[in-house]
């Protein structure tokens, strides 16, 4: 697989999100009823009610939030290849207030893309959803409307994986796995966000869990454009400050 563009051309990013409210009695009662009609389907298997399954409400971009978004992108100095990490993360309008600049300042040309994944069905989405939600004005990269899909600027790794199966779904655990990319033992993963955000209070200890999934994000691209890895003096982590 060749790949489509130089890699300074590419942000990867993961994104890290939260139901918009602790627990379920604390929505109002029209939000309520809105969650109740869009969870029926899901909640059917295992009978539950709306406020048991509200836990998973950070997947819906109309009851969730953002809490993360960690970035990862390509540089080249005098000194070789660098992969530079950065998040943001805190309160949602600020952090993707911070992240539009970024866009909109360094990723803003049209040889420029996103690259997550599953991105195309969560995180894209999500952003550009969460921003609208804020009334920010979507940067370039997240404006689609009207696009037909040879000109989406967006990259998947789980749809590069696909090669054209529909039906295929494969975690990027279980590819960094397949390909032999050493993964950091976590005291926590996905389902766990949550909880540590709102029973732990430990937002710090999601952004690292962002940024090493950023980390293996590019490491799974890198082996499927049959590019070397990075090694790890490679990668540098930017404060968000920076």
């Amino acid at each position: 697989m060749k790949t489509p563009q130089p890699l300074e051309h590419i942000l990867f990013l993961d994104i890290e999100t939260v139901p918009e409210q602790p627990n379920f009695d604390l929505l109002d009662q029209e939000t309520q009823q809105l969650f109740d009609a869009k969870t029926t389907y899901k909640r059917k298997e295992n009978d539950l009610t709306a406020a048991a399954y509200y836990g998973h409400a950070g997947i819906w971009a109309e009851f969730g939030k953002i809490v993360c978004v960690s970035i990862g992108y390509v540089t080249t100095t005098t000194e070789g290849r660098q992969f530079r990490v950065r998040s943001f993360s805190g309160e949602e309008p600020k952090l993707l207030r911070s992240f539009k600049e970024l866009l909109d300042h360094h990723f803003s040309d049209r040889q420029h893309r996103l690259c997550a994944h599953n991105g195309k069905e969560f995180d894209f989405p999500f952003l550009a959803r969460r921003m609208l939600k804020h009334q920010l004005a979507l940067p370039l990269l997240l404006q689609l409307m009207g696009k037909k899909p040879w000109e989406v600027p967006h990259l998947d790794t789980l749809e590069l994986w696909k090669f054209g199966d529909y039906k295929h779904y494969t975690s990027l655990k279980l590819l960094a796995h397949f390909f032999d990319i050493p993964s950091p033992k976590d005291d926590m993963g996905g389902s766990d966000v949550a909880r540590v955000y709102y029973e732990k209070n430990d937002l710090p200890r999601i952004v690292k869990y962002c940024e090493k999934d950023v980390v293996t994000l590019a490491q799974v691209y890198l082996k499927l454009i049959l590019h070397p890895p990075l090694d790890e003096d490679e990668i540098v982590y930017v404060s968000e400050d920076d």
